[in-house]
């Protein structure tokens, strides 16, 4: 039981991190949208697209290489060879990828960014100093530091809100938007260059055995581009289409639909390590059940939270926002909230075929899912708007998650629970009446009435015996860490 209390623990810990990774863009919302014109706040939405795809492509994938070797190094000089020669190579793909993006900055800007030069040059710094932040950040997770990887991320998160605010209500707009993101990456960064050099020290590289890291990492590639076409590309293509206003209307709907995955984000972090021991150990029990009490957590939280975020998408939008953006996206939340259930439910399932080592068909499976995406978001918005990319989104998940449950159940089956999902399912019915009932009319009281709401429905779970007593000593362990 001490290896799930410990479980428990670092998932209370990621999860609490990853709570307030989330909260940021909510937290920003209402400084953003009330304080620069919308389509200022388009442009700054697809700076941060952009941000969610170009720096993972110039690693070359060698983050998940960085998890995958290092754990096994033992001598420190080995250690070094590997990290400085992960860490030289991303220095000059950044920089080369930094640089064509200042070079062509004005034909950039009039394609994806309003014609804002400006904008895309400060994107072009951006770029390489996410770059390097993104492999750095990955030494402590290879090396299992997870508190140090937590507080960093909090102490990120925490910079990015507050320098971004300072400058946005300082009457900057979205330049000074953009020189508080830049701010806290170069901070960020020599803070976490000064850990690592008094951990390690530092060392010439001499890139032994690239081959190999690359062969691993490079393949990652094609899956990450995928899946970002299938979470962030319709941004792209609504600004396309229907001008970066467009995709300030769409996004804080989405944002907050896109809150249910902050439940999903700890899992995804420990799952891997500790499932990767149990079935090495040929010990499938332990990984069917971890792999179930995994489901029946996410939908314990998740589900409730579809119904709670799609009932109240009007009201939350209109304390953050405006009366203008809550009238246009709060049909967007409750597709994007659903979106992001199924692809939490893909994402464990996706777990066993990582086990098995068919990441072939992972990738195949989000190359088909980002083609479906695109077409179908090109088809459909220049006809039914931004409510195209919502429904769009949530018809790609659901055809990957049905793909990606089948595959998965050719080697591994586990308990989904389909009796405790429909329990959940009833008993967030019973809680929608709450909601239905009660109008919010500010922050405070949406927070109480998500409180209530939260304890009536787990209360209801209960009674209808939801949860075993092994199960409910599973979550104990995870609400005291």
């Amino acid at each position: 039981m001490s290896e799930y209390k410990l479980f428990a623990q670092r998932i209370g810990l990621v999860g609490i991190t990853n709570f307030i990774g989330s909260l940021s863009g909510l937290i920003l919302l209402p400084v953003l949208t009330k304080n620069m014109p919308i389509e200022s706040y388009g442009i700054w939405v697809q700076i941060i697209v952009t941000i969610g795809i170009v720096p993972n492509l110039v690693m070359l994938g060698l983050p998940a290489a960085m998890v995958r070797y290092l754990p096994s190094v033992k001598k420190k000089e080995d250690f070094q060879e590997i990290f400085y020669s992960f860490l030289s190579i991303v220095i000059v793909t950044g920089f080369l990828a930094s640089l064509l993006v200042f070079l062509f900055a004005d034909k950039i800007a009039a394609v994806l960014f309003d014609g804002d030069t400006v904008a895309v040059q400060i994107l072009s710094a951006v770029i390489f100093l996410e770059s390097l932040n993104g492999i750095l950040f990955n030494y402590f997770r290879a090396t299992q530091q997870i508190k140090k990887h937590s507080v960093l991320l909090v102490t990120k998160t925490v910079l990015f809100i507050v320098l971004v605010s300072f400058f946005v209500l300082m009457g900057e707009g979205l330049t000074g938007a953009l020189a508080g993101l830049l701010s806290k990456d170069i901070m960020v960064l020599l803070v976490i260059m000064v850990m690592i050099l008094s951990e390690i020290g530092i060392k010439r590289p001499g890139f032994a055995n690239m081959k190999e890291y690359l062969g691993f990492g490079i393949p990652n590639v094609p899956g990450s581009m995928s899946q970002w076409i299938v979470n962030s590309s319709d941004r792209y293509v609504i600004s396309g289409f229907l001008g970066t206003s467009a995709v300030g209307f769409y996004t804080p709907g989405y944002t907050l639909g896109n809150i249910v995955r902050m439940f999903l984000a700890p899992l995804n972090f420990m799952l891997p390590m500790i499932l990767s021991k149990y079935y090495d150990e040929n010990n499938l029990d332990e990984v069917k059940k971890i792999l179930s009490y995994s489901l029946k957590y996410f939908l314990s939280v998740g589900i409730p939270a579809v119904f709670g975020l799609s009932l109240l998408s009007e009201q939350i939008l209109l304390i953050l926002s405006t009366p203008e953006i809550a009238s246009n996206g709060r049909l967007i939340t409750p597709f994007v909230a659903l979106s992001a259930l199924i692809f939490g439910i893909f994402i464990i399932f996706e777990k066993v075929i990582y086990l098995e080592k068919k990441t072939k068909t992972i990738g195949k499976i989000w190359t088909f899912a980002a083609i479906l995406n695109l077409g179908l978001n090109i088809l459909l918005i220049p006809y039914i708007g931004i409510i195209g990319a919502a429904i769009t989104t949530l018809f790609s998940f659901i055809i990957g998650m049905v793909m990606i449950a089948y595959y998965s159940s050719k080697y591994l089956r586990f308990d989904v629970n389909p009796k405790f999902i429909s329990k959940s399912l009833f008993s967030s019915v019973l809680m929608s009446f709450i909601v239905l009932l009660w109008d919010p009319v500010n922050l405070l009281n949406a927070l109480v009435m998500i409180a209530i709401c939260a304890v009536f429905y787990f209360a209801v779970l209960i009674l209808l015996n939801g949860f075993n007593r092994d199960e409910i000593e599973f979550f104990k362990n995870v609400l005291k860490s």
